[in-house]
């Protein structure tokens, strides 16, 4: 994946897009820092994490400033390294279909189960209060 953001980064260069370079650049910098690391993570993994921690640091700004508006940017321009995000309705219908095979499961098997089908597509925290709501816990 390294290879594929320095060539966007190239290509990003020579249509002079200032705000996909940073994010590219900012992202290659996220995986060179994981590949020097004593233990490094998937490629993937790096990339899910950068894209949240962009997610989080925009609570950290008033809505509808420049700020916020230049991060949304860049999340777009990552989306393309990243799994699709799972819309609440889908992540349900997910959580029901686990329910439905693993008749009696509590709230950790539920979590422990769908946690690697929702990894980087969907909020934890979300997902947390809406398998809560559907046990009627």
């Amino acid at each position: 994946m390294l290879e594929r953001v320095t060539e966007d980064i190239k290509a990003a260069m020579k249509a002079k897009d200032k705000t996909r370079l940073d994010a590219l650049r900012m992202l290659k910098s996220a995986f060179i820092e994981n590949n020097t690391s004593a233990k490094p993570k998937a490629d993937l993994d790096v990339a899910i994490a950068h894209v949240k921690k962009l997610k989080d640091s925009m609570e950290s700004f008033p809505a509808g400033s420049a700020e916020v508006e230049k991060i949304k940017q860049e999340i777009e321009c990552l989306s393309a390294y990243v799994p699709q995000a799972l819309s609440r309705p889908e992540f349900e219908a997910l959580v029901r279909n686990f329910l439905a095979n693993n008749a009696g499961a509590d709230f950790g098997k539920v979590m422990k189960g769908v946690a690697a089908d929702i990894k980087g597509r969907f909020d934890g925290r979300e997902a947390s209060e809406i398998i809560k709501a559907i046990l009627g816990t």
